[in-house]
Order: structure tokens, then sequence, then C-alpha cells
């Protein structure tokens, strides 16, 4: 069994400048509060196999993934493979919205190993991710809202 997590939001920006941000996989730690660092493993920096290394921390739970890119879709989806302790998989989805704005839609599976409480810590930390989350799509929105 895996959790799944969707969280959304709507950015006053335009798609294209949504997607520029969320193509720049290098600068997802600025805004992902959970996400400590982004280092690529090689030298591709965009596209399906893209790898990364992303050191992550929720309160005292620290653990290192590998990330790999498996859906490049410009301007409507970008999803990842999460490998490691921490394995699943994870979607952004954009919707072209009236007035410029677009809809960003995160949809996240993940499960956890038994040291970090399998299940029980899944279902533990569900509420604590989907705040996380959220507020990770708010400080997106911002930087999208900002560039426009």
């Amino acid at each position: 069994m895996s959790m799944r997590l969707r969280v959304a939001i709507t950015v006053d920006a335009p798609i294209d400048v949504v997607w520029a941000e969320l193509a720049d996989l290098g600068s997802h730690s600025e805004w992902m509060a959970d996400a400590v660092a982004i280092r690529f493993i090689g030298s591709q920096r965009s596209g399906v196999g893209t790898r990364m290394e992303v050191p992550t921390r929720v309160g005292p739970m620290r653990t290192t993934d590998e990330l790999v890119v498996t859906e490049w879709q410009p301007r409507r989806a970008l999803a990842v493979e999460h490998r490691g302790a921490i394995s699943g998989a994870g979607r952004f989805t954009l919707r072209r919205k009236r007035r410029g704005r677009t809809r960003v839609e995160w949809r996240e599976r993940v499960r956890f190993p038994w040291w970090l409480g399998g299940l029980v810590g899944e279902q533990a930390a569900r509420p604590v991710l989907r705040r996380i989350w959220r507020r990770n799509l708010a400080r997106l929105g911002a930087r999208v809202s900002q560039t426009t």
C-alpha cells in the first residue's frame, strides 16, 4: 500500500511562465521547503531520464533519494519516480485557465520503508506532507506571479 496525496492551486501567471519555473529542476529547492538541495546525477538537466539526488527534511526526518524524470510534456506535465528510502512517483500537471491564469496540480504516491513506520508512518505523515506541499505550491505561485 502507498500513500496518495493531491494538492492544487490556481496561479496568476500564464502557463508558459509556470512551465518555465517548473522545468527549471535545479530551482525546485528554492520553493520546496522539504527539498534541502537538488544535485544532478550526470550532465542532463531536463527531460525524461534526468536524474537528481535530493536530500529531504521534514521535521526530524531526513533522507536522500534519487529522483528520475519519467514524463516531460512542456506546458502540460512533469513526472518523477522516487527511488531510495522513500519510493513512489510524483506528477505535476498544468492547465490553462481564463485571464492568463494556470491551474497547477501536484499528485504524489509514496511508500515509506519499515524503518520510517511503513503504513503507519505514511498515515501519520499525510497531514504534515499535505500542509508542506500546499505551502510549496503557494511559494511556486508567488514566484511565478512576481515574474508576470
